[in-house]
Order: C-alpha cells, then sequence, then structure tokens
C-alpha cells in the first residue's frame, strides 16, 4: 500500500503532528484514547515510518531551545523545571536541546541573562517576564532574528512573543475572590498580598480579585493591597504590621506561592481563628497550614504542565511547523485539604 506521512494521520485524527509523532513512537502526553486513534488510523492506511530516513533527518537537524526561568522560589520553579526537562528528553532523538541560563528570582538581572542566552544561536525561547518594559524589547529582537518565544507563567502582552502558556491570572484572581467569600462574612475586611504590580500575572490576579471580591462580599472591603517583591522577610513583616493595623481583618489572599511567610504570621496573631487565607499553588511546607485551617484553599496552576507543554509546542512548532496558538491556558485546579494527596506536588513526596 503506497505509504502515507503523518500529516495525513493528523488530518483524519484531527490532532498536531507532534501528537500523531508521540504516539507513533511511544512516548508521554497524550491520552490512550487518542492514541490508540492515531493507531488505528495508522494501520488502516498503512503507514509504516521509515526509520532511516527519520534518523537522517534528525542528524541534520539541531534545534536548540533557551530557557530562562527564576531559581527562586524554588517551590514552584522547581516543579516548572522538571517538566521543561523530562519534556525535552522525550524530544532529544528529534534533535532538540535545552539551553538553561536561569535568573536568581523573578525579574532580576533578567535583560543580562536573556541578552546573552540570544547569543547561544537558539531556535527557540522559553521565558518568564518578570518586567515586561525590560523584557519586550529583547523578545521582539528574538521574534525578528526568528526565534520564537514562549511566555510561561506570566506574560508580556505587547510584546510579539508567539504565545504564552499559564493559567489566566485574571481568573486566577476571580476564583480566589469567589472562594474566600465562602469562608468569610459578607462584610468582612480583607487584603491582598501580591509580588509586584510591574509582573502581568501579579498584576492580573490582582484585577481579578478586586472585581471577584466586589461582585461576592455583600459589603466587604479590601483594606489593602501590599507588594512583598517574592520575598520572604518583607512578606513576613508587612503580613504582621497588616494584621497589627488592621484587627478586624477576615481574609487575605496571596497571590504568589510565596504564602509561608503570610501563613507564619497569620499563626501568631492572637485572632488567627478567624482569618482565612486563599493561597496559590501547592508544595509539602503548605500541608499543616491547610491541616490547621489557616489555608482554606489554593489556585493550582500546575508548574509542572506548564513547563512540559512550553517545551512541547516549541517543538511540535520547530519540527513539524506546527501552528502556535496565541494563548494557551492551563485550567485552574482548586486544592481544599480533603483532596492534597491528589496532586502532583504531594503525591510525588509520600511515595
Amino acid at each position: 500500500m503506497k505509504r502515507v506521512g503523518v500529516h495525513e494521520i493528523a488530518r483524519q485524527a484531527k490532532v498536531s503532528i507532534g501528537t500523531v509523532d508521540r504516539a507513533l513512537h511511544g512516548r508521554a502526553g497524550i491520552s490512550e484514547a487518542t492514541r490508540e486513534k492515531i493507531l488505528r488510523i495508522a494501520e488502516k492506511i498503512g503507514y509504516t515510518p521509515d526509520l532511516a530516513a527519520r534518523a537522517l533527518a534528525v542528524g541534520r537537524s539541531q534545534f536548540r531551545i533557551g530557557v530562562c526561568i527564576p531559581e527562586e522560589i524554588r517551590f514552584f520553579y522547581d516543579q516548572m523545571r522538571d517538566g521543561i526537562f523530562e519534556e525535552a528528553r522525550r524530544a532529544a532523538h528529534l534533535g532538540v536541546e535545552v539551553v538553561y541560563r536561569s535568573v536568581p528570582s523573578l525579574g532580576e538581572d533578567e535583560k543580562n541573562r536573556l541578552t546573552r542566552l540570544l547569543d547561544e544561536k537558539i531556535s527557540g525561547l522559553i521565558v518568564v517576564p518578570g518586567n515586561p518594559r525590560v523584557v519586550t524589547p529583547l523578545i521582539d529582537k528574538a521574534e525578528a532574528q526568528g526565534v520564537r518565544v514562549v511566555c510561561i507563567s506570566s506574560d508580556a502582552p505587547t510584546s510579539h512573543r508567539s504565545t504564552v502558556v499559564c493559567v489566566n491570572p485574571e481568573l486566577n484572581g476571580l476564583l480566589a475572590a469567589e472562594l474566600l467569600t465562602k469562608f468569610i462574612s459578607g462584610n468582612s475586611d480583607v487584603a491582598v498580598i501580591t509580588g509586584m504590580l510591574r509582573t502581568e500575572d501579579h498584576r492580573q490576579k490582582v484585577k481579578g480579585f478586586l472585581e471577584g471580591f466586589a461582585h461576592h462580599s455583600r459589603g466587604g472591603k479590601i483594606v489593602s493591597v501590599l507588594e512583598a517583591h517574592e520575598s520572604e522577610k518583607e512578606s513576613y513583616r508587612k503580613t504582621r504590621e497588616l494584621l497589627t493595623a488592621n484587627p478586624n481583618l477576615r481574609g487575605i489572599y496571596v497571590s504568589t506561592v510565596n504564602c509561608l511567610p503570610v501563613c507564619r504570621a497569620m499563626q501568631e496573631c492572637r485572632h488567627s481563628s478567624q482569618l482565612r487565607l486563599i493561597a496559590t499553588d501547592l508544595f509539602q511546607e503548605m500541608v499543616p497550614y491547610f491541616e490547621k485551617g489557616i489555608i482554606g484553599a489554593s489556585i493550582y496552576q500546575d508548574p509542572y504542565t506548564q513547563g512540559r507543554n512550553a517545551v512541547r509546542i516549541l517543538v511540535d512548532h520547530l519540527v513539524e511547523k506546527a501552528p502556535v496558538a496565541p494563548a494557551n491556558y492551563l485550567n485552574p485546579g482548586i486544592v481544599f485539604q480533603s483532596n492534597l494527596q491528589l496532586f502532583r506536588e504531594i503525591s510525588l513526596g509520600t511515595r
């Protein structure tokens, strides 16, 4: 039977070329139902991969993906890094290589690190924009040179980046506001603790929370929006000051993963039993605060999958010329004490 290419399989299965490749080569990242569907179509049309030709093609190709993400806060970025490197290992047979150049923390020295990374002859770039004003010209320069840029976790919305991979931050804030109003009375005072409002992810989360709380609170008041700059010391100090100045405070939303210093300050407060926190993401050190009732819920952004998907998008585009959607939003999860063990960050730690 005449050999038919993967493009025909993708067309019939209504999936991307990258998904077909994963199914045909037994790689992870797709559901069993999708894999079986693709294999049935391949068998039906008589497709057999020409492994020798593929090996020659890979030998001629070398796709270098630059990665610039923060080292801190490790609870979040370690998971993202795992997703990036595990997916890169799966794509190594396609000639994909990761060039890793991290920044110490969000926004710190990112101009210099990105500038050096763009000199590494990369084909794609994965970056967490800490300061969009600084990063945007570099992203635009990269795209003008043919380097496809994927923003991850946060965005540089006025840049020419190819796509963003994240949980929609405004939705994140809206969910946090609705959840917090389930834990406190309608006319309560609440506050927001974020990282840096210049960072798009943080700004949009606060925006969503303000809108959501106004809609759901029935007379509640937001007494403060504090920037803590992802600093544990600053977060702890500002939370203590906030609780001292506002003895009637009943709720706090922490829009970044830096919730532990806030939890410690709340625990030391005289009226901590009346306070509830809506946090962001999940890691082992948060579990005691769920069990004590300090954290009522958390909005899960799945950093591992963000990292994995960012690499997949670039590999599918660089290797198979698959189109890139302007945004790739993950569905946020909601973490309660009762479902902690269902999340990767907790289940891996208990094995």
